[in-house]
Formats: C-alpha cells, structure tokens, sequence
C-alpha cells in the first residue's frame, strides 16, 4: 500500500501542536489523516518498515562524509501509552548500528548532583543516528511538578532551560521529534488490567502506576503547560491518539519519514577512484 492511498492527509500538521492547542480537545481514539481499518494500518506500516531503514542507512551514510544531521525521537506519554510499542514495531526496522536508544527513569545520585539536562546531554545520538529518548528532560517538568520534587520557581525556570537547549541541538544538527502518545484513562485502566490478568505481563505492572493514575487529571495539565511553553517552530510537540496502537505506531513512521524525506538525503561520493580499485579487485 503506498502512502498516497493509506492517508488522505498528511499527518504532520494534523498532530502538530499549534498555537491554541488543547490536550483536552484531542480524541484519543481519532485516527487523524488515515481512514482505513487496522488490518489497513497494519499493512502501510509493514510497507514503510523498508523505506524507513533504506533512509536512515542514507543519513547514516552521509555522517562518514561530514554531514552533522541527527535525528532525535522523544517519547513522553502517561503509563501503558504504548512508548515500547514504538520502539519495538517502528524503530526496530532501522539497522541498530544507527540507532541510539535511551530511556530514562528516577535519576541516580549521580544526575541529582548535576542540572537536570546533564544526564539528557550525555546520551545525545551523534551525526548520521537516529537517537531515541523513552521518557526524557521532560520528567523534570511533568512527575517533578505533579509530585511537587522541585520548588515552583525551579519548575519555571526549567522550561526556559528545555526551549533554550533544543535550539541548540536545532542550531547544530539535530531534528527533533518529540511525541506524546495520548490514551483515555477508561484504555489505560483497560491496558493495566490485562497486565494484572495475564501472568505473563505481571513483570511489566507496576503498583506505582496505579499511584501515577490517581494523579491523572494533575498529569494531563502539566502536559497542557509542556505544550503552551516548549512547542516552537524549531522543535514542535506532536499529539498522537493512542488509544488504537497501531495507529499511533503508524503515525510515528510517518513523521520520521517525512524528517528523513525533507532532509533530501544522497549517497556521499567515492573518495577513491573507483575505476582503479575494480581494476585492483580483478587482479587480486
């Protein structure tokens, strides 16, 4: 299936947040841009899993000439989103050798001695890498402020640090697609009790995300604040519906296809001369 017959729109402006967005607006079970069914979802993403890996070779390739583009892919989203689901259905089509994964949880003794970003500093993906953050710099702004770890004032200040530090990585290089994955709380109670009802997923519950739930309301306007004060036009958030994974893994594909697209990628040109090293290989 190609892309033009799988969506009827394109999906990057219909999830981007823009000025004015409201979390509370969004339908989590909305399938923006794609009219199709599952098994349709399902096929285009199947579809895409080459055309991905075939990019990202690309940029991979063109960081062994000198060229500085990364890619980095942050993940946020509320308990049983779907953030490994991405991981594993979408960035697993990229050869790991161009992938850097990071996922990030409370911080050690080490991080809490340092700023806040000097933990997301070190674990930046380099030219020609896809880089993935599972959870990122973003925690400080959302558990710190739901659970009150951090005075107001240091909460504040954190997003002026945030918008500060991504254009940074903007200025040198660095493409930057941060995602939400949005659920209902009635999918996520859905999600956690498969969790509980299969002993086969009891590794994956966790009792503090029930803690997490009851807080949910508090979490959904700390996204809403993320959204007003560190969407820009250099590193915009995207909202995507998650309550349907495979639409939500689908609509990640397709953002990271349109960065690699526009990023006009192209083979870097032999620094030998290749005549001579056939003639070479021949004789050998």
């Amino acid at each position: 299936m190609s892309r033009r017959k799988a969506w009827n729109a394109d999906p990057e402006p219909l999830l981007r947040v823009e000025e004015g967005f409201r979390l509370d607006q969004v339908d989590p079970d909305a399938t923006p841009g794609f009219p199709g069914r599952k098994i349709d979802g399902l096929e285009a993403l199947a579809a895409g899993a080459p055309r991905l890996s075939a990019m990202q070779e690309r940029l991979h390739a063109a960081s062994t000439a000198g060229d500085h583009r990364r890619i980095l892919l942050v993940l946020q989203a509320m308990d049983t989103a779907g953030k490994g689901g991405i991981v594993s259905h979408v960035v697993s089509a990229v050869d790991p050798n161009g992938v850097h994964y990071a996922g990030f949880g409370a911080p050690t003794d080490e991080e809490r001695a340092h700023d806040f970003l000097w933990r997301v500093e070190r674990q930046l993906p380099s030219a020609g890498k896809l880089g993935v953050f599972d959870r990122s710099h973003y925690e400080d702004v959302l558990i710190q402020r739901v659970r009150a770890m951090a005075p107001p004032e240091e909460i504040e200040r954190r997003y002026g640090a945030i918008v500060d530090f991504e254009d940074r990585l903007v200025a040198e290089g660095t493409t930057i697609v941060k995602v939400m994955l949005h659920i209902s709380k009635d999918e996520q109670r859905e999600r956690l009790g498969d969790r509980l009802d299969r002993p086969d997923k009891h590794w994956k519950f966790n009792p503090a995300d029930i803690d997490e739930r009851l807080l949910w309301d508090d979490y959904q306007q700390a996204y809403q604040t993320v959204f007003d004060r560190t969407s820009t036009e250099r590193a915009p958030w995207y909202v995507i519906p998650a309550n349907r994974k495979w639409y939500a893994r689908l609509a990640v594909q397709q953002l990271l296809l349109g960065v690699l697209e526009d990023m006009d990628l192209s083979w870097p040109p032999a620094d030998f001369d290749v005549a001579e090293q056939r003639r070479r290989l021949a004789e050998s």
